[in-house]
């Protein structure tokens, strides 16, 4: 007989607030699935990133059927598991672990996850010359998609001007060297203005992290912009750059997409995602209202 029930889990820092799991249970719920989503918060524990490798153990020796991996473990995570898909690999990077016959297996699907919601959501937008803001394990999945969406130049710019010459490298060697760039915060006013559109990649705009991530001064009608942040859908950044006219895209497509895929791969069932992003307006909503 299939299988019809699963257990998963979230492993992060401040995973609270996460939607991940009414998001998966409410599909899993339609689909006639007995599904439990338990958070495993590392500040609940008291545990550090480093704890991350003993949890995936013990979730497998515990039966689980996979985890995602969020903030901060995603780079972490790796060295603990058997195998890698390609993707994954190629970005250096985790959020989603299935356990398949006694093995853990790592995937992304925040490259595709961005991907799909950017090419519904921001299907015309020029992509010629493209700033990403943010250089960490969202932000190495988002520049990977834009590039295989056919962006022409992604720019990188991150507090760390280490890390984003790091990214920038290696998306040169897999799409090309004159295709990315790092660049340090003070390089933001130049790079944006000439370009085509920016998408954000850090924490800031989240609950815990309100604020703009970059002077409003350096918006200008001429830009789409993307957000990764998804608590609120609603960030000052869309606020703003929706004041000046900019086309926005905001993170609940891409966290609904990612969440569709990781579902996929938990189950081998599929997901239905219009359901799933209906949902996640619902839950967003309903998550600000209490707040």
């Amino acid at each position: 007989m299939p299988q019809d029930s699963y257990l998963v889990g979230l492993i992060g820092s401040g995973i609270g607030p996460s939607l991940s799991p009414a998001l998966h249970e409410r599909e899993a719920d339609r689909q006639g699935l007995r599904y439990l989503y338990r958070l495993i918060d590392l500040d609940r524990l008291g545990a550090g990133p480093a704890a991350v490798g003993d949890l995936v153990r013990a979730a497998r020796d515990l039966g689980f059927d996979g985890l995602n991996i969020t903030h901060p473990c995603k780079q972490l995570v790796i060295p603990h598991l058997d195998a890698l898909a390609p993707q994954a690999e190629a970005l250096g990077a985790v959020n989603t672990v299935v356990f398949e016959g006694g093995r853990a297996v790592g995937h992304n699907t925040d490259v595709t996850g961005f991907a799909a919601s950017f090419a519904r959501g921001l299907p015309d937008a020029p992509l010629d010359r493209v700033v990403q803001l943010g250089a960490g394990g969202a932000g190495a999945a988002v520049a990977h998609a834009l590039l295989t969406l056919g962006a022409g130049h992604v720019t990188v710019v991150d507090a760390l001007p280490e890390r984003a010459a790091d990214l920038a490298a290696s998306l040169g060697r897999h799409f090309g060297a004159e295709r990315a760039a790092g660049a340090a915060l003070d390089a933001l006013p130049a790079v944006l203005t000439a370009a085509d559109g920016l998408v954000h990649a850090t924490p800031t705009g989240m609950a815990a992290h309100p604020g703009l991530p970059l002077p409003a001064r350096l918006l200008h009608p001429g830009l789409w912009v993307a957000e990764v942040v998804y608590r609120p859908l609603e960030t000052e950044l869309l606020r703003t750059a929706r004041a000046l006219g900019c086309a926005t895209l905001d993170g609940g497509g891409m966290a609904v997409f990612q969440a569709a895929d990781a579902f996929r791969l938990f189950t081998g069932r599929e997901p239905d995602s219009t359901r799933m992003l209906t949902d996640i307006t619902e839950l967003a909503g309903a998550t600000a209202a209490r707040q």
